[in-house]
């Protein structure tokens, strides 16, 4: 621990000096720095009042508070990234934790591939749908390539104010480029668990491109890009829906074309559990998104806003809190155990749910969307089981339904304390139907556009390259059929030596 604090101090004192010189470069696009109070144009006491000009000019100004605004609010939002961007090693090690050893190369091989996928199709066309101008369905300005000037809609007038202190006028807009790239990568890290253990690597690949510069950024450009359903009211602050039901919706189109694992279910309609190999990296891996969430809510302030940070942060970690402790009381009273894979799930249910709510309710408010999403995960993991819908680590339960509820929830426990913009409190504070009708017409439009398209997509895939393995290479394990490797050799069986009878 205290060499990874070195090492933080360490790569911030060598960056600083670098932001600090590139300033001149890009503070053109800053809005300009307000006029100083009478007191601070005045001369120091100690100056001469007949200093010469030319002293003056040559003096070195002082640097305006616009500066240093711009400086922080751009060094918090590429940190918060690159937690995010960290949060694909938890995936990684939740996924390959939850299914069987033969499939864990293919597992891990698949979410170390999503982000290069998902930076270049972000890249060459998704930023370009979800924040060029354009229509409320669509960008159209600065389509490829981050070309243009910055497109976003979340400059200027637009959003000045719209989350409590917070502006969105200061972030360079390659700064709010790599923010919006770890997100669009999160969307495809979801679908990855639930087609594990069947689907060829190929196939996912292709579909991951479809999923980060098309799909996501369309309904994203909706919400984030002051499209219609911004316009409409509905509140999403840092992806309940964007990210998580968007995974979700587009996994659960996948996994109904793939179809279950073989042996997942009986002809007699018993559900036959296939337990992962390693809780460990399972448990390792749910601690590390854990850690990923406090760039994920927090971060999407995408300025430094002391107070909405720190009210952000607690309110994420309440949830996460309450949803794990939630998750496995359930677990304990149906199933008559603790669950840990539950109690796993729990934790990432309470986190999805509080991360649209998470800047626009309370603390206490927090605890109780994330106990709720904890209860729901459990019946939606034995639901999804009864339908023969096969998700081998959850993520339907968690990022779909606690998806869906998150973005619910805004219409319940919003307060408009916390924002201002909105058309009225949630329904517990004494708000009318406009704000949860506005949600819900979100909830209805997200799922429906990203489940057909998604499934026109899986469809073609299908049709053409194919989408699930043999039958044999999935008995076999993925790991020897797509890969020729295996993540743990030492331990194969054909790693043994074959017994000859002789001494």
């Amino acid at each position: 621990m205290i060499a990874k604090k070195v090492r933080f101090f360490l790569m911030s004192a060598v960056m600083l000096p670098a932001w600090m010189a590139a300033y001149p470069a890009w503070a053109q696009d800053a809005p300009p720095a307000e006029a100083p109070p009478a007191a601070m144009e005045a001369a120091p006491a100690e100056a001469p009042a007949e200093a010469p000009p030319v002293a003056m000019a040559e003096a070195a100004p002082a640097a305006g508070p616009n500066e240093y605004k711009v400086m922080a609010d751009t060094i918090w939002t590429l940190v918060t990234a690159m937690l995010v961007f960290f949060m694909n090693l938890g995936f990684a090690m939740v996924e390959s934790g939850f299914c069987r050893s033969k499939n864990t190369v293919n597992i891990l091989s698949k979410n170390f591939i999503v982000f290069a996928i998902s930076s270049i199709a972000f890249w060459v066309l998704g930023w370009g749908l979800m924040f060029g101008n354009g229509t409320g369905f669509i960008g159209t300005e600065g389509l490829f390539f981050v070309g243009g000037p910055d497109n976003s809609p979340m400059t200027g007038d637009a959003y000045q104010g719209a989350y409590s202190a917070i502006a969105w006028t200061t972030i360079p807009l390659l700064a709010k480029f790599f923010f919006q790239l770890v997100f669009a990568g999160t969307a495809a890290t979801i679908v990855s668990g639930a087609v594990a253990e069947r689907i060829k690597y190929i196939s996912f690949i292709v579909f991951s491109f479809f999923l980060v510069g098309v799909i996501y950024p369309i309904v994203g450009h909706w919400i984030w890009g002051a499209g219609w359903l911004a316009a409409s009211g509905m509140w999403d602050f840092a992806g309940s829906t964007v990210v998580h039901s968007v995974g979700g919706w587009a996994a659960l189109a996948g996994v109904v074309v793939l179809g279950p694992r073989i042996g997942k279910y009986g002809a007699n309609g018993k559900v036959n559990a296939i337990p992962g190999h390693s809780m460990t990296s399972a448990t390792i891996g749910a601690i590390v998104l854990w850690l990923g969430w406090f760039g994920f809510n927090p971060g999407s302030t995408m300025a430094a806003a002391v107070g909405d940070m720190a009210r952000i942060v607690v309110t994420t970690n309440t949830a996460a809190a309450a949803g794990l402790l939630a998750a496995t009381a359930t677990a304990w009273i149906i199933m008559g155990k603790p669950d840990l894979g539950m109690s796993i799930n729990g934790l990432l249910a309470g986190l999805v749910g509080i991360t649209a709510p998470c800047a626009f309710v309370s603390v206490g408010s927090s605890f109780w969307i994330g106990a709720i999403a904890g209860v729901l995960v459990v019946f939606a993991v034995l639901m999804f089981d009864k339908l023969k819908i096969d998700d081998p680590v959850g993520a339907l339960a968690v990022h779909l339904v606690c998806g869906v509820w998150g973005t619910f929830s805004v219409g319940l426990f919003a307060q408009d304390q916390f924002i201002p913009k909105t058309t009225g409190d949630g329904l517990f504070f004494g708000g009318g139907t406009n704000l949860l009708m506005s949600q819900i017409t979100g909830i209805v439009a997200v799922g429906a556009f990203t489940f057909i398209l998604s499934y026109v997509i899986w469809m073609g895939i299908k049709m053409t390259l194919g989408v699930r393995v043999s039958e044999a290479e999935e008995m076999e394990g993925l790991d020897i059929g797509e890969h020729g490797q295996s993540a743990y050799p030492d331990f194969s069986v054909t790693s043994i030596p074959p017994v000859t009878g002789k001494k």
